[in-house]
């Protein structure tokens, strides 16, 4: 059977290829018409190259090479490059999933050529109009033609702006397919415990890379004290894969690593899970990385004064601590003290069911014969 759609995968960040895999290997499986076209948002070996070598996808078809630029010039360079590749390939419909720059211009340039835009994870808010995310995340929405939503708070954003009905569909997430999928490969590959020395439960995992933490001088010198303290409190290692925006403005800071804060080069996709689900407990301002804590089970500590994954709170595998040393340090140690069992009688993960990949295809599919 043919069928019409010729699909365009549009991503740039690591993020955006873990939960994207589920969809590529779904569009593989089914033999579909469709091509994968990687902005370059994210460039360096580490969060970009290997992540296809580890989760064993295909390269993808174009890759603009688009990064380390100002938010405006990026839009604009990959909007315009973007638009080429399209008339060039012809797609009908293009699937963008998140909220990053890479999300904007691939929504923007197909909506440009008269092209139906699939956008995954919409509706998620934090209502903070100050991160560029959240314009990001709200515009997509509204120029999409299809808003698949990966929670029951996300679906209730939507109603509540007023989208049409028609356009809504709720999937769940595919962070979930991509951790079932990948959790096995990562067991079976991944020797970064024994490569580092650190045992199950004996350390603190960090991540910070969100520009309105790390670009802000005084914010970045709190985050680092904070992490200071709760290593005197708790006197285990804190390991900090670091991302290269956030080890550059370090030094141009003057900012030191203080005693027990293990700063790492970026660690490949399977080693960081690995990372995450053996933590005792993990720092971070992403997104992405309080989804994966919540469904690996592991007490997450959010950097940030808001988060658009609010179930993660509700559920009490999250607390919102903000950059404030002392802050800081009172949601690590509630954190610590907090007996979590999310796996117990009446809880259901409300990020689904690990079959989003195969339901925003059905429905694309579906809505294209």
């Amino acid at each position: 059977m043919r069928f019409l759609m010729k699909l365009a995968i549009i991503l740039g960040t690591r993020p955006e290829i873990i939960k994207m895999a589920p969809i590529i290997r779904e569009c593989e499986k089914r033999k579909m018409d469709y091509f994968v076209l990687h902005t370059g948002q994210h460039y360096s070996k580490e969060l970009d190259e290997q992540i296809f070598l580890d989760l064993e996808l295909p390269k993808p078809k174009y890759n603009l090479g688009v990064g380390s630029q100002p938010y405006r010039k990026q839009v604009g360079i990959m909007t315009r490059e973007i638009e080429k590749i399209f008339e060039k390939e012809l797609p009908n419909l293009v699937l963008v999933q998140g909220d990053t720059i890479s999300v904007l211009a691939g929504a923007l340039a197909a909506k440009k050529l008269n092209i139906k835009v699939g956008h995954h994870e919409a509706g998620l808010r934090s209502h903070d109009t100050s991160m560029l995310e959240e314009v990001n995340r709200v515009i997509v929405d509204h120029i999409s033609d299809f808003l698949f939503t990966p929670t029951p708070d996300a679906l209730k954003n939507l109603h509540q702006e007023g989208k049409e009905p028609s356009r809504i569909f709720f999937t769940g997430n595919t962070i979930v397919d991509a951790l079932n999928q990948n959790i096995e490969i990562a067991r079976n590959k991944s020797k970064i415990l024994e490569k580092l020395g650190l045992r199950s439960k004996s350390y603190i995992l960090v991540t910070a890379h969100r520009a309105e933490n790390v670009d802000k001088p005084e914010k970045l010198k709190d985050i680092i004290n904070g992490l200071s303290l709760i290593y005197k409190e708790f006197a285990i290692p804190l390991v900090f894969p670091i991302h290269p925006r956030t080890l550059a403005r370090m030094k141009e800071n003057n900012i030191e690593s203080p005693k027990g804060l293990f700063l790492l080069e970026p660690v490949g996709f399977l080693d960081f899970l690995i990372l995450e689900q053996n933590a005792k407990l993990v720092i971070t301002d992403s997104g992405g990385v309080q989804e994966e804590c919540f469904v690996l089970k592991v007490p997450c500590v959010t950097i940030r004064e808001n988060t658009e994954r609010p179930e993660t709170i509700e559920y009490g595998m999250n607390i919102l601590a903000g950059t404030n040393p002392d802050k800081m340090l009172l949601a690590a140690k509630e954190m610590f003290s907090k007996s979590i069992n999310p796996g117990s009688n009446g809880w259901e993960n409300p990020f689904g069911d690990g079959k989003a990949a195969e339901r925003i295809l059905d429905i694309l599919m579906e809505k294209t014969k």
